[in-house]
């Protein structure tokens, strides 16, 4: 069968009954796959999704409604089958429209055709006949046009309906003139493809001062510190380093960011080179290796503002070898070198309760004990350069695949028809109760993963966890795939949504 750009269609993915959608055209960001066999792109209802289709999955939707209208019972589906009946209805009163307009085309083709007619016998005919005639022809428009054109028309205009009889069907319902919204209507319960801004972005107190802070009555240095980078993690560390007293420069590629801190009391500076030259110790926390490389060894970089005895202290969660490039080109100008990891999340940073991982230069962590302090319980110091990187992304490989079992174990449960609340109560009482599990649970069942932590960071130290098992030939297969599984959940959208979004993914 040959389809058509607004046709509605059922339409099967892999592993899934039918679902209702139309043919259309698809968006810019949805790349077509290559394939020998007819493919369509669909846009599914309910979800406002689109995907690429081969054609004998395809199945046009007035022909099959009472056959697969009955295959899926849930809440979703039925969405998604309202939508396409409202879509469907629509066009059938657009057809009658039309019809009706191309009707009224006609009477008043005909009207002037008489008119013309009557005009030419007018000449022959009486003054007295020529008032009749324009009487009837006036009462017989008004009848039809009483304001000045057709009831029909005016009915279009007091709905904001286009008045055009010939607008096509994706112009009203269709997806191909515009990008998903930003509603939270699911297909298989998933938010739509383009989301909005993820929860949990609220503006920090930079004033208020955590109890976990308060209860360790901390001594602060008498160095002065620099910190690169106010993002997720870094803005409640420099929160937590201004409030027990140190004194700290800040920078962050987005300046605007920096206007909290300063009023607070930082001091903020043009560039990385002038943060390390004016700073005894450099802190620097950002998304990944590739950027912090850039932000080192780059133009008015960190590498230009060191010099002998200058300090720095990489925080982003890197690998290994990137960290050994970091060693080596800052102490090769004669600074001083650490790495300091750190496990925890948003939450954990802005209470001053993450637990911090370092190796390189032992002087270095014993000067940045204070503020090791200000950031976190505990401090860990691991040997030579390369060991807490190491550590971290174990940690974080755990993480991960702690967090795939978790999202398809609700989605199984939500399958199996168990209420979410239910199958985290019993958790709760289980062995398999942990902080993580229980926190990521009720960001799942409250649909919407506020970021503590960013699933695009979290599927980047997955990739490089399997890069260093890789070097090692240590076989991670599980890792392996729930990398796929997060890699995947970043193409729907969720780049910078929490790491329990990989829930959407695994429910999909």
């Amino acid at each position: 069968m040959i389809y058509h750009i607004g046709d509605l269609v059922w339409a099967k993915m892999k592993g899934f009954s039918p679902w209702p959608g139309m043919i259309s055209l698809p968006p810019e960001d949805l790349k077509k796959p290559k394939s020998n066999k007819t493919i369509h792109c669909v846009f599914f209802f309910g979800s406002e999704n689109y995907a690429w289709i081969e054609e004998q999955n395809v199945k046009p939707y007035a022909r099959f409604k009472e056959q697969f209208s009955k295959s899926n019972k849930f809440p979703s589906f039925k969405e998604g089958l309202a939508a396409i009946e409202k879509a469907s209805q629509e066009r059938k009163n657009e057809e009658k429209e039309k019809t009706e307009v191309n009707e009224e085309v006609e009477d008043e083709v005909s009207d002037k055709s008489r008119t013309i007619e009557e005009k030419s016998e007018n000449k022959k005919e009486t003054p007295k006949a020529k008032k009749r005639t324009s009487s009837v022809k006036s009462v017989k428009k008004e009848s039809k046009t009483p304001n000045g054109g057709s009831t029909k028309k005016k009915a279009r205009k007091e709905n904001g309906r286009a008045e055009s009889p010939d607008l096509p069907l994706s112009t009203i319902v269709g997806p191909a003139t515009k990008k998903p919204s930003s509603s939270a209507n699911s297909f298989l319960n998933r938010p739509n493809l383009m989301p909005v801004k993820p929860a949990g972005f609220s503006t920090l107190d930079i004033h208020k001062i955590s109890d976990t802070l308060k209860d360790k009555k901390i001594e602060p240095s008498t160095l002065q510190f620099g910190f690169l980078g106010v993002g997720i993690m870094g803005s409640g560390i420099v929160k937590n380093l201004i409030n027990s007293g140190h004194k700290v420069n800040v920078w962050n590629r987005s300046a605007d960011k920096c206007k909290d801190f300063i009023d607070a009391g930082a001091t903020q500076l043009l560039t990385p080179a002038d943060v390390v030259s004016s700073s005894d110790v450099t802190f620097s926390c950002l998304s990944d290796p590739i950027v912090v490389k850039e932000l080192v060894f780059g133009n008015c970089g960190v590498l230009q503002g060191i010099s002998p005895g200058k300090k720095y202290v990489e925080m982003t969660s890197i690998d290994a070898e990137t960290s050994q490039d970091l060693h080596e080109g800052i102490t090769a100008k004669g600074g001083v070198y650490l790495e300091a990891q750190i496990q925890g999340n948003k939450a954990k940073a802005e209470e001053g309760s993450l637990v911090v991982l370092a190796a390189g230069d032992r002087g270095l962590f014993d000067e940045c004990q204070s503020a090791f302090s200000a950031m976190g319980t505990s401090a860990f110091f691991l040997g030579e350069v390369g060991m807490a990187t190491k550590l971290n992304l174990v940690l974080q490989l755990m993480m991960g695949v702690s967090m795939n079992a978790l999202a398809e174990g609700f989605a199984l449960a939500d399958r199996a028809g168990l209420n979410h609340k239910d199958v985290l109560e019993v958790l709760e009482l289980t062995q398999l109760a942990s902080p993580l599990l229980v926190e990521k649970g009720k960001a799942i069942i409250d649909g919407n993963f506020p970021t503590a932590m960013a699933l695009s960071h979290m599927q980047k130290d997955l990739k490089l966890a399997l890069n260093l098992g890789d070097q090692l030939e240590q076989p991670l297969p599980v890792t392996a795939a729930a990398n796929e599984v997060f890699k995947h959940t970043k193409r729907f959208g969720y780049a910078d949504h929490d790491v329990s979004a990989i829930y959407l993914r695994a429910r999909f």
